[in-house]
C-alpha cells in the first residue's frame, strides 16, 4: 500500500497509537531550540529586505519549517502502540445465517456476497494474525468449519443472544475481538439494555459490517397495525397503520375479520417520508374474538410481498359494561343520553333521577335492591359500576363520605366520571369545593362565570377530538368535518375554567370569534374524568333528519371510551397478542376484590384451547408482592389462535374469571425490516469499543484488528524519524526554496 510505503508503519498503528519522544532530554529544550531556530532564520533574511516582505515571508516559512522539523527529529519521535501477540488470541467471526440474509442483490443472497467478500483476502490475513473461529447463527451461535456451508434459513434473529454466546465461548481464552457479519434485522427481543451493557462487560470489541441495503427500493412494508386487545362488542376501534416505502407509492390497506372485509382505506404515500402512519377506524364488532388481517396491495413488480400483512387478535367479550347516572332533574339531556345508549347490549345504565326533594326515579336497575336509597354510600356497591354520570345535582346533597367515596372510585378503582352542564351542575352545583374537583381536568370557577346561561355556539373536535374515536361521527376526515360544521348550535353551554396541566380538549363551544372548551378529559389515578360542558346536545337529534345518527354516534362513542377505560376485578393479558415465531407466551393475570383490593391467596388455573391441538390446563403463579398479581408461562407449540380462560378460586369461593386470546404464527418474522439496520449494528459496535464498517471495508477491517486492546497484547515502540515521508518532506521543502529564489533570480 503506499501509506505504508510512505509511513512504513499501518494506518491503524496511528489512529491507536500514542505520540511520544524517545530521547531523554527535556521537551522544553525543543522549544527552546526551535524559537531559537526561527529567530536565527528571521535574523538572517531580515539583511535582505531588498526582497520585499512576501518574499522573505515565504522563504521564512519554509527555512523555519525545514529548521522545526529537523531539530524534532533529534529528539527522536515514536509511536507507542499496544498490538495483539501473533498467534496467540482468538477472533470470532460470527456470520447470520437467519433467513432475511437471503434476500440479495444481483441474483446472490446477502450470506453469499459475505462469505465471497470475507474469503477474497480478508479472513486470510486475519488468519495470519489470530486464530480464527467460525460461527453461524440465527437464533443460536453454532461453530462451523467453514462459511461455505452456511445457508439462510433461521427463522429468526436474536443477535444479543448470539454475542453473549460468542463472547462465552472462548472460556478462559484471549479473545481479542469479535467480527458480527449481519444486516442487524434482530426481531428476537435479545438488545435491550441490559444485554448490552452485559456484552460491554466481557470487555471485547464487537466489529459489525452491515450487509445489504438501507433501504429496500420498490417495496411496502406494514410495520406496525396496531389495535387494542379488546373492545366492547359496538364500539367502533380504532387501528393505527404505520407503511415504510421508499418513495411515493399509492396502496390500499384492506382489513380482514377472517374472511370477511370489514374496512378498506387508499394511501398516498409521499416521497420526503420513508414512514407514513394513518389512523383508521373498524367497523363495531361482535361479541367473541375476532382476527383481523391487516394487508396492503402490492406493488408492481414487488418480490417480498409477505411483509405485506400483518395478523392481529382483538377480544369483544360479552361481558356488560355498567354506568351509574346521576340527575338531579328530570331535564331533556337525560332523556335523550338514555335514548342514544338503549339500543347498546354491551351497555347498561342504571339512573337516579331526583323527582321531587325526597323522591327519586330510578331506571335500568337489576334489581329490586340496586340503588334503592339513591347514591351509593358503600365502596363495594359503587364499584360495580365502570362509569358515573353526575348530572344537574348539588355537591351539598350528597354526604361527605360519598364525595370522598367519588374520589376513590376514580382514583383507585380506576373508573370514569363524566360532569355534565345543568342548572345545579358543575360549579353552579358547588362541585368546585368538593373533594371530586381534584380528579376533574378543569379548576371549576367560583364567580359569576360559574352560571349555567343559556348561549348558542357550535360544537368543534379540537386536534386531538378529531384524532379521538369520540369525535368520529364519519370515517373520512373530511366527511367528519363537514358533519360537525353542519350539527344545530348548541342552546346552552358553562365556563369551565382553568385547564390543568394534563387535560386534553376534545370539544370547543365557538361563539363567533370566541372559543372555550367544551369537552375536556384527564387521566387522574388509575381512572378518568370528563367534563361536558353543555345539556343541549339533544338539538343534534331534534333538528336533524330522523336518519341522522350524529346524536346517538357521539354519546354511544362517549360512554364505550369512559367505560373501556375501567379496569376489571379480574384481568388476563399477554405480553403481545401475536407470537410471531416464538412458541412461549407469557400470561399475566390480576385479581382483586368487590373492594379492588388486591386478592394474593387464590388459586389461579388456565384452561389453554389450542387451534389444532388438545386443550391442556396450567397453573398461574402469584408475585408474592401483595399486588393480586399471577404469572404463567404457556408452551404454543402450534400455529394459531389460542383460547386462554383463566378461573380463580379462593376455597370454594369464585374470585374471578377472565379470558385472552393470542395467535402464535411462524415463518413470517424473518420477511420483516429485510433491509440493512445500520443504527442496530453502530449501536452494538459503540457499547462494546468496536467499530461499524460496511461489506466492502472489509480489508480494512483486517488490518484494523491486530490494534485491538482486548486478549493477549504487547506494547511497541515504532520510530517516526526515519520514515520515507520525512525525508521526502525535508527535501520538499530545501526544493521549494530552490524554486522560489530561481525564480525570482535571487540564489
Amino acid at each position: 500500500m503506499v501509506f505504508e510505503l510512505l509511513f512504513t508503519h499501518p494506518a491503524w498503528a496511528y489512529r491507536s497509537g500514542a505520540f511520544a519522544f524517545a530521547s531523554a532530554w527535556p521537551r522544553w529544550t525543543l522549544a527552546g531550540a526551535v524559537v531559537f531556530g526561527v529567530a536565527l532564520v528571521a535574523l538572517t533574511l531580515s539583511r535582505r529586505r531588498e526582497l520585499g516582505w512576501r518574499k522573505l515571508l515565504a522563504l521564512g516559512a519554509l527555512q523555519a519549517t525545514f529548521v522545526a522539523l529537523a531539530l524534532a527529529l533529534l529528539w527522536r519521535p515514536v509511536l507507542n502502540v499496544e498490538r495483539v501477540r501473533d498467534r496467540e488470541n482468538i477472533l470470532a467471526i460470527a456470520l447470520d445465517a437467519s433467513a432475511s440474509m437471503g434476500y440479495g442483490e444481483d441474483g446472490r443472497s446477502r450470506t453469499a456476497q459475505a462469505v465471497a467478500a470475507l474469503q477474497s483476502g480478508p479472513l486470510g490475513r486475519m488468519a495470519e494474525t489470530f486464530e480464527v473461529r467460525l460461527f453461524g447463527f440465527s437464533q443460536a451461535a453454532h461453530a462451523v468449519d467453514s462459511l461455505d456451508a452456511l445457508a439462510p434459513e433461521g427463522s429468526q434473529t436474536r443477535i444479543g443472544e448470539v454475542l453473549t454466546q460468542v463472547l462465552q465461548s472462548a472460556g478462559s481464552a484471549p479473545l481479542a475481538g469479535v467480527v458480527l457479519v449481519s444486516d442487524g434485522a434482530e426481531n428476537g427481543g435479545t438488545l435491550d439494555e441490559e444485554r448490552l451493557a452485559q456484552i460491554a462487560s466481557f470487555g471485547v470489541p464487537v466489529h459489525t459490517v452491515g450487509v445489504g441495503p438501507e433501504t429496500s427500493a420498490g417495496d411496502l412494508e406494514l410495520e406496525r397495525a396496531d389495535v387494542p386487545g379488546s373492545a366492547p362488542p359496538g364500539a367502533r376501534v380504532p387501528a393505527q397503520i404505520s407503511v415504510r416505502h421508499d418513495g411515493a407509492a399509492a396502496t390500499r390497506v384492506r382489513v380482514y375479520d377472517r374472511e370477511t372485509l370489514i374496512a378498506a382505506r387508499e394511501l398516498q404515500l409521499p416521497a420526503e417520508a420513508s414512514l407514513t402512519t394513518v389512523t383508521l377506524d373498524l367497523p363495531p364488532l361482535s361479541a367473541g374474538a375476532h382476527q383481523l388481517r391487516f394487508s396492503l396491495d402490492p406493488l408492481e413488480g414487488e418480490r417480498n410481498t409477505i411483509n405485506n400483512t400483518r395478523l392481529r387478535v382483538l377480544d369483544a367479550p360479552a361481558a356488560r359494561r355498567h354506568i351509574l347516572y346521576l340527575e338531579g332533574e328530570p331535564r331533556w339531556e337525560y332523556k335523550f343520553l338514555r335514548r342514544a345508549a338503549e339500543r347498546e347490549r354491551a351497555l347498561r345504565i342504571a339512573s337516579v333521577v331526583r323527582t321531587t326533594p325526597n323522591k327519586h326515579y330510578r331506571q335500568g336497575v337489576m334489581s329490586p335492591a340496586e340503588l334503592i336509597d339513591g347514591f351509593p354510600a358503600a365502596a363495594e356497591e359503587l364499584y360495580a359500576y365502570d362509569a358515573v354520570i353526575i348530572g344537574s345535582y348539588e355537591a351539598a346533597t350528597l354526604r361527605p363520605a360519598q364525595h370522598e367515596l367519588l374520589r376513590d372510585f376514580v382514583d383507585k378503582r380506576g373508573g370514569s366520571l363524566l360532569m355534565l352542564a345543568g342548572r345545579q351542575g358543575l360549579a353552579a352545583g358547588g362541585w368546585g369545593r368538593s373533594a371530586l374537583a381534584q380528579t376533574l381536568p378543569v379548576q371549576l370557577p367560583e364567580d359569576e362565570n360559574a352560571r349555567f346561561v343559556q348561549r348558542v355556539a357550535h360544537a368543534q373536535p379540537t386536534v386531538y377530538g378529531l384524532e379521538s374515536a369520540i369525535a368520529k361521527l364519519d370515517d373520512d376526515p373530511r366527511r367528519n368535518a363537514e358533519r360537525w360544521a353542519n350539527l344545530p348550535q348548541l342552546a346552552d353551554w358553562q365556563t369551565l375554567g382553568r385547564l390543568k396541566p394534563g387535560a386534553v380538549v376534545l370539544l370547543e363551544a365557538a361563539s363567533g370569534p370566541k372559543r372555550e372548551p367544551l369537552l375536556v378529559w384527564q387521566h387522574y389515578g388509575r381512572g378518568a374524568a370528563f367534563v361536558l360542558g353543555s345539556a343541549s346536545t339533544l338539538r343534534w337529534q331534534m333538528r336533524m333528519p330522523p336518519e341522522d345518527l350524529s346524536h346517538e354516534t357521539f354519546w354511544r362513542q362517549l360512554l364505550y371510551a369512559m367505560t373501556s377505560l375501567a379496569p376489571q376485578r379480574a384481568t388476563l393479558a399477554s405480553e403481545r397478542i401475536v407470537y410471531d415465531d416464538e412458541r412461549s407466551v407469557v400470561l399475566q393475570a390480576q385479581l382483586r376484590d368487590e373492594r379492588f383490593e388486591p386478592i394474593d391467596d387464590a388459586h389461579v388455573e388456565l384452561h389453554v384451547a389450542p387451534e389444532r391441538d388438545p386443550a391442556f390446563l396450567q397453573t398461574m403463579q402469584s408475585s408474592g408482592r401483595g399486588d393480586g398479581r399471577y404469572t404463567a408461562v404457556i408452551d404454543a407449540a402450534s400455529t394459531g389462535l389460542y383460547r386462554i380462560d383463566m378461573r380463580a378460586r379462593r376455597g370454594a369461593e369464585d374470585v374471578g374469571a377472565a379470558i385472552a386470546h393470542v395467535l402464535r404464527n411462524d415463518g413470517v418474522a424473518e420477511h420483516f425490516g429485510v433491509r440493512q439496520h445500520r443504527d442496530v449494528l453502530e449501536r452494538i459496535a459503540a457499547v462494546s469499543g468496536g467499530r461499524y464498517w460496511s461489506l466492502d471495508e472489509l480489508d480494512s477491517l483486517a488490518a484494523a484488528i491486530p490494534y485491538s486492546r482486548a486478549g493477549v497484547v504487547e506494547r511497541q515502540t515504532l520510530d517516526l524519524w526515519n520514515l520515507p515521508i520525512v525525508f521526502l518532506m525535508l527535501l520538499a521543502l530545501k526544493l521549494a526554496e530552490w524554486l522560489l529564489r530561481l525564480r525570482w533570480g535571487r540564489l
